[in-house]
């Protein structure tokens, strides 16, 4: 049964070296080629044309995306994967639609990178990553908060301290009318129909405790 190659690219030497012995230690794996750099990762790319590539997200040249999206100009059935320090969520998001098959964390063991590598070499465009789902529920609970202007942001706060629309006006140096319409937008985007109802909503959605670490 013919082997998976492998292709690594990582900047600094010991991690290259430390995943290849990993990976020889896999009777299914070979490493064909290594780079430190998205340049010279173009160059082994188009000599040994691996199976999977295996990529540090920070490069000195680059990212590891630019390798994922070099590896996916040419290539729908090369597995790529993204290892990398950073593992916040817009960088799993920007690996998962760059076109990458995994993405894994450095604090991850060496078995997690040969697993992530499997994955990509039999399933190279479904999407690896422990993390994703809760990244996932991280984006959905912020795109259906409410975005309140910074105005809007300090008249709910005034209003949970209780000031009427006169008070608020006053407090901010506005008209009672521009109060009025800051208060309309204010329900309108919280869904609510009267202060107590914002207060609440609010509250629930954390926009008090937010405020009141910002004001």
């Amino acid at each position: 049964m013919p082997t998976t190659t492998v292709m690594l690219v990582d900047d600094h030497e010991l991690i290259r070296q430390g995943l290849a012995r990993a990976f020889e230690r896999d009777d299914d794996m070979t490493v064909t080629g290594q780079a430190g750099s998205v340049s010279d990762a173009l160059t082994v790319l188009a000599e040994v044309q691996p199976d999977v590539v295996v990529t540090d997200l920070q490069l000195p040249d680059g990212t590891g995306l630019d390798v994922v999206r070099a590896v996916r100009a040419v290539s729908e059935t090369t597995g790529v994967v993204v290892l990398t320090m950073h593992a916040g969520d817009e960088h799993i998001f920007a690996a998962m639609e760059a076109g990458a098959s995994a993405f894994v964390g450095k604090d991850s063991g060496a078995g997690d990178v040969l697993s992530a590598a499997k994955h990509a070499a039999v399933a190279p465009r479904t999407f690896l990553c422990a993390s994703l789902g809760a990244a996932m529920v991280r984006r959905a609970t912020a795109s259906s908060t409410p975005r309140l202007s910074v105005r809007e942001m300090e008249v709910l706060v005034l209003l949970a301290d209780g000031l009427g629309t006169g008070e608020i006006a006053a407090r901010l140096y506005m008209s009672d009318s521009t109060a009025k319409t800051h208060i309309t937008h204010i329900y309108q985007k919280l869904g609510a129909a009267n202060r107590a109802q914002a207060l609440v909503t609010a509250m629930r959605m954390g926009l008090l405790d937010q405020m009141s670490s910002e004001f």
